[in-house]
């Protein structure tokens, strides 16, 4: 929370008023040795909300060789009182007695005064200087009252928000800030912050250890017509933990174009918990699922995930999947590969049998064009009137043609064409 950069001639003035009115305890004209001296010798009471109070003590002590008697005590600002002291009160040399003030402010502002004691001492009157400031009887509020960060990797941070409420009927000017404890900051707010009645005010609190091992702080909020607000900041840097895949690399090995094959992996943290924040893929033909991001891993825990490899051309593919995480090895880092095969594709064909009644078999020919030239596919004489060509490719078109071939060895002409059109 950014701090004032400069002090204004009017605050100079009153801060050089403050150090003469409440430096000393004044002995009146006196101006040798102190017989009857107080302590403190001057009582600053702070911000005291109106309508409330606050007591502090004092002690009164005969520093001569002689008795004193204190005969009267007084005070000249009705905002401040004196307790358990009722002169005529007599102090042996050396002796002490105990009183309290009490400040009760009835107004909004500083209040200074003087309490005076009279005595037969060789200082006779003896002032003490007594201030303090009444404020509102609403305070600066904040939600929630205080911040507790929980466990933060080291190296990391954590960012929480803050809001300031003014609850009263009057306007609010938050003039001073501060931020203690080492790893706390704050932002999105500048000073001086000024607050309409029942208005509110959010910002950020981030807590970054730099430091395993427990944190403390605070932020303090001062306002001139309010009491301090204080907000509590308590955190704990933790080592920052490591995060393995496991396996370290997938092979798919061969997957047809068009088709998938999926594999399982997990992700494991060490002896800290570890946040995975996002991952991501190098090659769009494998996939990540099974797995919602960010995902906090527990110390020794793991979370599985799936990778699907869809290959959409032939030949070798290889990528990586990358998660990003609080981890110190972060990012880590998965292998994967895997080849695309041409998918397989086959003719069917049929035809009817022969009407002689001299037949042995059948051959059956193709071409990459109507009208041939022709080529015999079947190694041996086919005694079937059906035949599957498995030595296609894709993209490509074909024209059939079948013959007879009878026992003596004589072969017919070719049969009625068929194309096939191969994807």
């Amino acid at each position: 929370m950014p701090l004032p950069q400069s002090v204004s001639k009017s605050a100079f003035f009153h801060a050089l008023i403050a150090i003469t009115l409440f430096g000393v305890c004044v002995p009146g004209a006196y101006a040798g040795h102190q017989q009857l001296v107080c302590n403190p010798r001057s009582l600053w009471f702070g911000k005291i909300v109106t309508g409330q109070s606050q007591t502090l003590p004092v002690t009164l002590t005969n520093n001569g060789p002689s008795t004193v008697t204190v005969t009267q005590v007084g005070v000249n600002s009705g905002a401040f009182t004196v307790g358990n002291f009722k002169p005529p009160v007599t102090l042996a040399a050396g002796q002490s007695a105990n009183l309290t003030v009490t400040f009760a402010p009835a107004t909004i502002g500083n209040v200074s005064g003087i309490v005076t004691f009279t005595s037969n001492a060789s200082n006779p009157t003896l002032n003490l200087p007594v201030g303090g400031k009444g404020v509102n009887d609403w305070a600066l509020q904040a939600n929630p009252t205080s911040l507790g960060f929980g466990n933060v990797a080291v190296g990391g941070s954590s960012t929480l928000p803050l809001t300031i409420i003014n609850p009263g009927g009057t306007s609010q000017t938050v003039s001073i800030g501060k931020v203690g404890g080492t790893g706390f900051t704050v932002s999105g707010v500048t000073l001086p912050l000024i607050l309409a009645p029942y208005q509110s005010f959010t910002f950020s609190v981030t807590f970054a250890p730099q430091s395993a091992g427990d944190a403390i702080g605070s932020i303090l909020a001062t306002s001139p017509s309010s009491p301090s607000l204080t907000v509590p900041l308590s955190g704990t840097g933790v080592a920052a933990g490591q995060l393995t895949v496991s396996p370290a690399a997938i092979n798919f090995g061969g997957v047809t174009v068009g088709q998938s094959s999926s594999q399982g992996a997990k992700l494991t943290a060490g002896t800290s918990s570890v946040t995975v924040s996002t991952a991501s893929m190098s090659n769009p033909a494998f996939t990540l699922s099974g797995i919602s991001l960010p995902v906090t891993i527990p110390a020794g825990q793991s979370v599985s995930y799936t990778v699907t490899f869809a290959p959409q051309n032939s030949g070798a593919a290889s990528g990586t999947l990358s998660f990003a995480s609080n981890a110190f090895n972060a990012p880590t880092v998965q292998s994967l590969a895997g080849t695309g095969n041409s998918p397989q594709h086959s003719v069917s064909l049929s035809w009817d049998p022969s009407t002689s009644q001299d037949v042995a078999g059948y051959n059956v020919y193709r071409s990459g064009q109507s009208g041939g030239p022709y080529s015999k596919i079947n190694s041996v004489l086919d005694p079937n009137t059906a035949y599957s060509d498995g030595s296609v490719a894709g993209g490509q078109t074909y024209y059939y043609a079948t013959t007879a071939v009878s026992s003596g060895g004589q072969e017919s002409n070719y049969s009625n064409l068929v194309q096939a059109v191969i994807p």
